[in-house]
């Protein structure tokens, strides 16, 4: 049975009333082909089967004979030239809707010699939106963050540690070789593994260059190819190189709770486990709702830290977001929360300040000095900065889509 993500195929049926072609990423196992055959009326076409490749021998032969109808072409890159036939199609055949995916943002990969600007709109498919666990069957937040995002995952009653091994192997074999040089396998996924476990913390190529025997340059090409095929999250200082901040080191963030427990060796959560982990699924949210990568987090030298900055391009000030798995109610330890915010706005004015928690039902606001703190729920989170970042393709948040 394939279930019903109406959150994204809002997000598909909204792109094709802008362009006819959509390019939908995402990593391998994320659930892109089920989303893709949840679409009314689509005609799948899976490129990795050889017989099905054979197909696109004439691609204008190919758009002419589905001319009009709905298109999924999973694994595109697998054709020879995939981007001449997504640029036919959009130049010539705009009453064909068709979807392309692929596991990398598209300039990544070498078979597309041409990024199609202008011609297609891009989704970013994320692991599992909060919203999504009850439809997949599993309200427990300590679930999700143990068993990770993939919807195969998710649905396991127990923790499915030989998949996410196997998910690694095929990473490399399919995903790795197919698209990028890289040279040895060894090193290569040993960083990878490296990142997973160290995830949410600060990024220093050295210190991994010496576990992995390679060059610091090469831990900075792995680093952009991880980046690139979204299996890795950089978010890079929020800065205006004052003296006082942190202006150069990034923060790296595994694309998955799952796989950053398989790294650490975990059968079972622990408590301090918790609050990186509730992170991890914020910075989820954003990216799935708001389709967006341009996320910074900002540190200055005394250890003020605000977990997410979002500067939109038509915002004069930055939004600032605090991430905490629960809160308490008592007024000390809520007013503890401001002195980070009050570090920050002292450099960077704004009045919208949020600390997002899993066991918030009602959202409120606290005045702390200059300061006005907004404690909210993830959903409640979305509302407000749906209202404040254009995203490119940002359905209407509504009770049923959530």
């Amino acid at each position: 049975m394939i279930i019903q993500r109406t959150f994204w195929q809002q997000l598909i049926q909204q792109a094709w009333q802008q362009k006819n072609v959509i390019w939908l990423m995402g990593v391998r196992r994320v659930g892109k082909t089920s989303l893709c055959l949840s679409i009314p009326e689509v005609e799948y076409f899976d490129c990795e089967r050889p017989r099905v490749r054979q197909l696109f021998t004439d691609p204008e032969g190919f758009l002419e004979a589905h001319n009009g109808k709905h298109i999924v072409l999973d694994e595109i890159h697998r054709l020879e030239n995939p981007s001449e036939l997504l640029k036919l199609a959009a130049d010539h055949y705009p009453e064909s809707k068709i979807i392309a995916t692929g596991s990398s943002t598209l300039g990544a990969s070498k078979k597309f010699r041409d990024t199609l600007t202008g011609r297609k709109r891009e989704i970013w498919l994320t692991p599992l939106l909060l919203q999504e666990m009850t439809i997949f069957g599993n309200e427990d937040l300590r679930h999700r963050f143990l068993f990770g995002g993939f919807p195969s995952f998710f649905v396991k009653k127990q923790l499915p540690e030989q998949d996410f091994q196997e998910w690694i192997d095929a990473y490399w074999a399919k995903d790795i070789q197919d698209m990028f040089s890289v040279g040895k396998r060894q090193p290569f996924q040993k960083f990878a593994e490296l990142l997973f476990a160290h995830s949410g913390g600060m990024f220093e190529a050295t210190k991994f260059a010496i576990p992995c025997e390679v060059s610091r340059q090469t831990i900075a090409h792995y680093l952009d190819i991880l980046e690139e095929t979204f299996v890795i999250h950089v978010l890079r200082p929020y800065s205006t190189h004052r003296a006082t901040e942190i202006v150069m080191a990034p923060k790296i963030y595994s694309f998955d709770t799952g796989f950053t427990c398989y790294a650490k060796g975990r059968r079972e959560l622990r408590a301090d486990d918790l609050g990186l982990l509730w992170e991890h699924c914020v910075l989820n949210e954003l990216h799935g709702h708001l389709q967006i990568r341009s996320i910074n987090y900002w540190r200055d030298k005394r250890g003020h830290e605000i977990d997410f900055v979002i500067h939109p391009r038509t915002e004069k000030y930055p939004i600032a977001i605090e991430c905490k798995v629960t809160i308490s109610q008592d007024d000390r330890v809520l007013a503890s929360l401001s002195k980070n915010f009050e570090a920050f706005r002292s450099l960077y004015p704004g009045d919208e300040n949020f600390i997002v928690a899993s066991n918030i039902d009602t959202p409120f606001k606290r005045h702390y000095a200059d300061i006005t703190l907004s404690f909210v729920n993830t959903r409640e989170l979305i509302k407000r900065l749906s209202g404040s970042i254009s995203a490119p393709l940002a359905p209407t948040i509504d009770d049923e889509s959530l």
